[in-house]
């Protein structure tokens, strides 16, 4: 008889913003713009780092690869959100809305990974700054970012095939604009605890253990800068951080809100503004953040915009 009343779903439809179609073309031209920021200045960051000597270091090198995670990472979800918006819906394959899912869950979780690195560098650099060469070598960065790429593509395999086992009966509409983990499991039926624990300890592993590896790293970052005796000293090494410290706030803070809190009684609509901020603008504000916050960055830059002129 359960078999009998689930319905075999082919397709996903993504109704987000369908409720409010005078909107649909104000936004479809913000997310448009917002897109093009991104993907110009995370590609400008990458560039500025490769060009110029003086940020061939393991900070910018981790920071290259951020970038290229947050130009991948908007694009997964970007055009599928302005198509949704033009078109006062969309539908998705089976299939595509699984790889939309994995690649999401991939891109997403090597961000997770490169910001934990950043924090343990940081680490080396303030508490070990005699050994900070002889630590963060080539074949140790290079060697960090693979294992972040790997332990990446581990997770979203798991949390794919975990999440689209589950039997998913009654409507495939989506409230949302892209397939993601909270609307997905709001379709489901029939017993899915096993994938949903899965599904659960693999965000565990992910967020909660960066967290805990950033958290640690900036403790004893802490206790070094309070050892500084000059107050222009600490705040001296204090900045080297704080891009850093802005970008790992931003980030986790919506992370934790969207996936590791209790999701009854809260609306779609809620859900899709923190998917909007945390999908769309956090990948365009953190060239901002890294350039702004930064003197080497605007040194760099300053120096490429002075050698146009001469052009």
């Amino acid at each position: 008889m359960a078999k009998k009343n689930l319905t075999l779903v082919t397709e996903f439809l993504l109704i987000a913003f369908t409720d409010h179609p005078d909107r649909a073309f104000p936004l479809f031209l913000l997310f448009l713009f917002i897109y093009l920021t991104t993907l110009l200045g995370n590609l400008g960051m990458i560039i500025l780092i490769h060009v110029d000597h003086r940020l061939h270091t393991p900070m910018y090198f981790l920071l290259s690869h951020l970038s290229f995670m947050d130009i991948c990472y908007s694009s997964v979800t970007v055009p599928q959100m302005m198509a949704v918006l033009l078109e006062l819906g969309a539908a998705l394959s089976y299939t595509r809305c699984a790889a939309q899912f994995f690649l999401f869950t991939f891109f997403g979780s090597i961000d997770c990974y490169l910001l934990a690195l950043m924090a343990y560098d940081r680490y080396v650099a303030v508490c070990q700054p005699l050994l900070y060469v002889t630590i963060m070598t080539q074949k140790a960065r290079v060697g960090f970012v693979a294992g972040a790429y790997l332990a990446g593509l581990l997770s979203a395999l798991v949390r794919t095939v975990s999440a689209f086992t589950l039997s998913f009966c009654g409507t495939n509409e989506i409230d949302f604009i892209f397939c993601d983990l909270p609307p997905l499991l709001k379709l489901t039926c029939g017993d899915s605890y096993n994938q949903e624990v899965v599904i659960i300890v693999f965000a565990i592993f992910v967020i909660p253990a960066c967290l805990v590896v950033i958290l640690v790293s900036y403790l004893f970052i802490i206790v070094a800068i309070m050892r500084i005796p000059s107050a222009g000293g600490r705040a001296k090494t204090f900045s080297t951080c704080t891009s850093h410290l802005i970008a790992v706030s931003l980030f986790f803070g919506t992370l934790i809100f969207m996936y590791l809190r209790d999701n009854s009684g809260q609306s779609s609509e809620e859900d899709r503004v923190v998917s909007v901020f945390y999908t769309t603008v956090i990948p365009m504000l953190n060239p901002l953040i890294y350039s702004l916050r930064n003197k080497e960055v605007k040194e760099a830059l300053r120096k490429i915009l002075n050698r146009a002129k001469l052009f």
